[in-house]
């Protein structure tokens, strides 16, 4: 038995001892999702797409909801997927769904920097499917989407 355990592909051994969602680890936006660098990218492209809506300071304007603030709380229990598709998909209202995927992250990024979530090492992914595996939360540690 020992000699057919040594030809059984490591894959198929680490899927018998890795538990089940190790793979699919969630983490949160407190955990450093995007970097300095593209939140300073998308403090532009939030000027040119977003701020006459939402204002140069995120304020909303009695039309275009705050994206700081009570925000917040109306997104958590999500994930940054849901939050990635709203801008992505519907965003600028003039005209939804022209922003490229690279620029809806970057403007991500800058909303999770206004609203003091921590940079970290790598860049938000402009991938909608790479997203869902970051929730929002209104508070640090551990959380599962609830919406």
């Amino acid at each position: 038995m020992r000699k057919s355990m040594r030809k059984m592909p490591l894959f198929l051994l680490a899927s018998v001892f890795i538990p089940a969602g190790v793979a699919a680890q969630t983490i949160t936006q407190w955990e450093g999702v995007y970097t300095d660098a593209q939140a300073e990218r998308g403090s532009g492209q939030y000027a040119q797409h977003c701020a006459v809506c939402h204002g140069s300071a995120l304020e909303g304007n009695g039309e275009a909801p705050p994206l700081t603030g009570e925000f917040i709380p109306d997104w958590a229990g999500t994930t940054l997927a849901d939050l990635y598709d709203k801008v992505s998909v519907t965003m600028p209202l003039n005209a939804p769904g022209t922003l490229r995927p690279e620029i809806a992250a970057d403007i991500l990024a800058f909303i999770l920097k206004q609203n003091g979530f921590p940079a970290g090492a790598k860049e938000l992914r402009a991938s909608s499917e790479a997203l869902k595996t970051i929730n929002f939360t209104s508070k640090p540690g551990p959380s599962n989407p609830t919406k």
